[in-house]
C-alpha cells in the first residue's frame, strides 16, 4: 500500500477491482467492437459508488471529494487495459462533475445531482470545434439572448460521451465584443430541439469511448441552464483544467505501470535461441529504464494528488504531470510492444490494445506543446 493510501481506500480498491473483473471486463471486446459502452455500466458502477462518490449525500453521492478515490479507479482501469471504458468514466468522475459541484446553483443541483450521482444522467463537455483545438479563445459557437433563452449556434468535434451523453457543458461566446467574459458554460440537455448528434468517430484506439460531432442550429437553451455566472467560462475552465489534467497524467502512469508488469510476465515466459527472453542484456536494460521512470515517477503523481486534495495543484505542476505522464504512457507501451517482438502487433495481446490507446494522452486535454507553454511561462516567470 501506497503511503497516500489509508485502509478505506483500499478497501475501495478491492471492491472496484472485483467490479471490473466482473462486470466491465467481459463485455470490453463487445463495446469496443460497438464504438461506445453500455449505458448500463454507468448506472451499475454508480449503485456501488464508483461513479458519482463526489455528490452531496442528500443527492444521492456519498459526499466523498477526495481524488485518492478517482486515482484508484483510474488505476485498476488501467491494470485491466480498459482504455475506451476508463475514459468514458474518468471524464464523468474526474472531469465533468467539477463543474457541477462547483457552480450548479440550488435549483440546478436539485434538477441535475440526483440523476448524476446514480449513473441515470451522462455527462460530457464540449470545448473542441472543428476549427479549434487548444486553443480555447479561438471557439466560435455563439449564444445570444432571447428574452429568458439562449440561442445557440455552433459545432463541436472529439467529444467524449458524445452519443451516450444527457448533459452536455457547451463552451460558447455569449459576448462577442469582450476577451476572457467573452464565454459562458450552457447545460444543453438531449432532446433539445436543434440539437444533433453527428456520427460515432472512427478512431485508431479507445474504441468503447463513444467520441460524436456534435452540432447546434437555433437550440433554444432557458437561462436557468447556464452553469455558473455568465462571462465566466474561461475563469472555470482554467479551474478545473488541473484535475483534468492530472487525472490524464495518473492514468498515463497507471498504464505504464501495467504495460511493465505485463512485459516482465512475457519476457519470462517467451523463449528465443534457446532461453527467456529475459536473460538478453538488452531486455535486461530496456526493463531497467523503464521501471525507473515508473519508480521515480510515481511520487510525483501521488504528491499532486495530495496537492490537488489541499487546493494547491498549481496550472504549471498539473501540465508537468500531464505532459510527463502521458509522454511516459506513450514511451512505455511503445518499448514494451518491442520487447513482445511479433506477438505485440496481435491485438489479442494486452500490450498492442493499450499501445493505440496511448496515442491520444498526449492530445487531449491540452497537447504536449500547450503543456510545454504552461510549464515555461511559470518557469520564467
Amino acid at each position: 500500500m501506497r503511503p497516500i493510501f489509508a485502509e478505506e481506500h483500499e478497501l475501495f480498491r478491492s471492491s472496484f477491482r472485483d467490479f471490473v473483473d466482473n462486470e466491465m471486463k467481459p463485455r470490453f471486446d463487445e463495446w469496443e467492437q460497438a464504438g461506445i459502452m453500455d449505458r448500463q455500466v454507468y448506472a451499475d458502477a454508480a449503485k456501488y459508488g464508483f461513479i458519482g462518490f463526489n455528490f452531496p449525500e442528500k443527492y444521492g453521492g456519498a459526499g466523498t471529494v477526495d481524488f485518492r478515490f478517482n486515482t484508484i479507479v483510474a488505476e485498476e482501469l488501467a491494470r485491466a487495459n480498459l482504455g475506451g471504458a476508463g475514459n468514458g468514466i474518468g471524464l464523468v468522475n474526474d472531469i465533468t462533475t467539477p463543474y457541477f459541484l462547483e457552480y450548479c446553483n440550488d435549483e440546478q443541483a436539485e434538477r441535475w445531482m440526483p440523476g448524476l450521482a446514480a449513473g441515470e444522467l451522462i455527462s460530457a463537455i464540449a470545448m473542441t470545434e472543428p476549427g479549434t483545438g487548444s486553443d480555447l479563445a479561438g471557439i466560435q459557437s455563439t449564444a445570444v439572448r432571447d428574452g429568458d433563452d439562449w440561442i445557440l449556434n455552433g459545432a463541436k468535434t472529439f467529444i467524449t460521451n458524445g452519443i451516450n451523453s444527457d448533459l452536455v457543458i457547451v463552451v460558447c461566446r455569449t459576448n462577442p465584443e469582450a476577451q476572457r467574459s467573452a464565454m459562458s458554460l450552457l447545460i444543453v440537455e438531449r432532446g433539445m430541439p436543434g440539437f444533433e448528434r453527428g456520427r460515432n468517430l472512427a478512431k485508431i484506439g479507445q474504441h468503447s469511448a463513444d467520441t460524436a460531432e456534435l452540432s447546434f442550429s437555433d437550440v433554444r437553451v432557458p437561462q436557468a441552464n447556464v452553469l455558473g455566472e455568465e462571462g465566466k467560462a474561461m475563469e472555470y475552465l482554467a479551474f478545473n483544467l488541473a484535475q483534468e489534467r492530472l487525472s490524464i497524467g495518473i492514468m498515463g502512469m497507471a498504464v505504464a505501470q501495467s504495460a511493465l508488469d505485463w512485459t516482465v510476465e512475457y519476457v519470462k515466459e517467451r523463449e528465443a535461441f534457446g532461453q527467456p527472453i529475459a536473460k538478453f542484456q538488452n531486455t535486461k536494460f530496456e526493463l531497467a529504464d523503464i521501471a525507473t521512470e515508473v519508480e521515480v515517477t510515481q511520487p510525483f503523481m501521488d504528491k499532486s494528488v495530495i496537492d490537488l486534495n489541499a487546493g494547491e495543484l498549481t496550472p504549471a505542476k498539473a501540465a508537468m504531470a500531464k505532459l510527463w505522464g502521458s509522454e511516459l504512457q506513450n514511451r512505455v507501451t511503445d518499448r514494451c510492444l518491442q520487447l513482445f517482438g511479433g506477438y505485440g502487433y496481435m491485438a489479442e495481446y494486452p500490450i498492442a490494445t493499450a499501445f493505440v490507446d496511448a496515442r491520444i494522452s498526449t492530445i487531449y486535454g491540452g497537447t504536449s506543446e500547450i503543456m510545454k507553454t504552461i510549464i515555461s511561462k511559470d518557469v520564467l516567470a
